[in-house]
């Protein structure tokens, strides 16, 4: 099942994604859960019904493509992600492969939809992508062996770990050079975990103005997505609608020679089979005040 937040009028909605029409959950069952966080934690208690509408509300479908989808989860709990994760990508990083995993957080300002622009910021030009498969938790919960993580999570998405590389580096602490607003793109909705039978089997791809910079598989993840729930659930409770970045593969611009940043007016695509993909144009960063 694909779960989807868009807007078709002045607020956000729930749907389902049934081929190239999206049925309206909210209008179709007002008393399902109105946020995606609100859904995911419900689930237990709502799948067979948000199943049956998806199969028979028609009257509550609309033509996908007359529809805005924004991020799935508006505002994530938490966003975390990891670094250093595939071999090709710590080879052009000119790293040793990590003994520990590691890891930073976005902060939830930077989720953004799976269409919107991403902000060439004001302070710096030196803006790069990373194309991630994004695990999205379900039940959740502390101490979580490495066996039952797959119970964990609710679903997949593809997703851009926007970073401004000037100010990643500045420090050894990443946080701030990765939470920049707008750049954790991902979406373009949720496919359920049920109906992704491996996560560590999926090809990934990052296209910039069409052309492909990144091309890789999950399969070549250093740490999995098992391991790193396992991982961080030591660490902190793991809650509903929590995101995971799970690393990107070898292909970012400031690898290349010279290296190629992104500019106002490129675009990004990023591809991952079965999960769909995102494209975001870039765009210089507004006055927000």
């Amino acid at each position: 099942m694909k779960l989807a937040t868009f807007q078709a009028g002045a607020a956000s909605e729930l749907g389902a994604v049934v081929g190239d029409r999206i049925i309206a959950l909210s209008r179709a069952a007002p008393g399902l859960p109105t946020d995606m966080i609100g859904l995911i934690a419900a689930w237990p208690q709502v799948e067979n019904e948000v199943r049956a509408l998806a199969d028979q509300a028609a009257a509550a479908a609309l033509p996908l493509d007359q529809v805005r989808l924004l991020a799935p989860i508006r505002r994530p709990g938490k966003i975390m992600a990891i670094g250093l994760n595939y071999a090709d990508h710590i080879a052009e990083s000119n790293l040793g492969t990590p003994e520990h995993q590691i890891w930073f957080s976005k902060a939830p300002t930077a989720a953004n939809g799976p269409f919107d622009p991403i902000d060439v910021p004001k302070v710096s030009q030196a803006l790069d992508y990373e194309a991630e498969l994004v695990a999205v938790i379900g039940a959740g919960g502390r101490h979580i062996g490495k066996s039952d993580a797959a119970q964990a999570v609710f679903g997949y998405c593809a997703g851009n770990d926007a970073t401004e590389r000037a100010w990643q580096h500045r420090t050894p602490q990443w946080v701030v050079g990765k939470s920049f607003d707008t750049h954790a793109p991902f979406g373009p909705w949720i496919t359920t975990a049920d109906e992704v039978p491996d996560p560590h089997a999926l090809g990934i791809r990052c296209l910039v103005n069409g052309e492909t910079r990144q091309d890789s598989n999950t399969r070549h993840l250093v740490f999995n997505v098992w391991d790193q729930i396992e991982h961080l659930s030591q660490a902190m409770t793991l809650e509903a609608g929590d995101l995971i970045f799970t690393g990107t593969p070898g292909g970012i611009g400031a690898a290349m020679k010279p290296m190629r940043f992104l500019v106002a007016g490129d675009v990004v695509r990023i591809e991952i089979d079965g999960l769909g993909a995102i494209e975001n144009p870039c765009a210089p960063e507004p006055d927000r005040g």
